[in-house]
């Protein structure tokens, strides 16, 4: 696949891509782009508002019925509904269970149990469980089948 990039302040920002057929690496490319641009507003413990890009978010999460984003710099609260995000973030988070939304490219590894559940390990150690209801829905977002 060639690339190319061309500066020029006159024009609008733009990516087009050419291709005999849309590819797995076509849709990476396009659900990267997407998000990007994405952004959601969060709010720390100082309940001081916080741009939180979908890029850097590793997974949003529910305790005691609210919604937080999980990033580097932190846990934020999200005034977001978890089926909003959802249909907010595109193709780069999975539902793993009813309560976590994980981001497929900040998943580190998977461990499974001796009763054979799944847990999803994301790279910045957070642990959640796949439920079985998903586990088929994650292995087709990453890729397994």
């Amino acid at each position: 696949m060639k690339f190319q990039t061309i500066i020029d302040n006159s024009c609008e920002e733009k990516v087009l891509i050419y291709a005999k057929q849309r590819t797995k690496q076509i849709e990476d490319i396009e659900s990267y782009i997407s998000n990007i641009e994405t952004e959601l507003l969060g709010y720390d413990e100082n309940r001081d508002t916080v741009k939180l890009f979908v890029t850097e978010i590793y997974c949003f999460i529910v305790e005691e019925n609210k919604i937080y984003a999980l990033t580097d710099s932190g846990k934020f609260r999200i005034n977001q509904r978890l089926y909003e995000i959802e249909e907010l973030v595109s193709a780069d988070f999975v539902k793993i269970n009813q309560s976590c939304l994980c981001n497929i490219r900040k998943i580190s590894k998977f461990g499974a149990s001796l009763g054979g559940s799944l847990t999803v390990i994301l790279k910045n150690g957070y642990k959640d469980y796949v439920s079985r209801r998903q586990v088929k829905r994650v292995k087709e977002r990453i890729g397994l089948k």
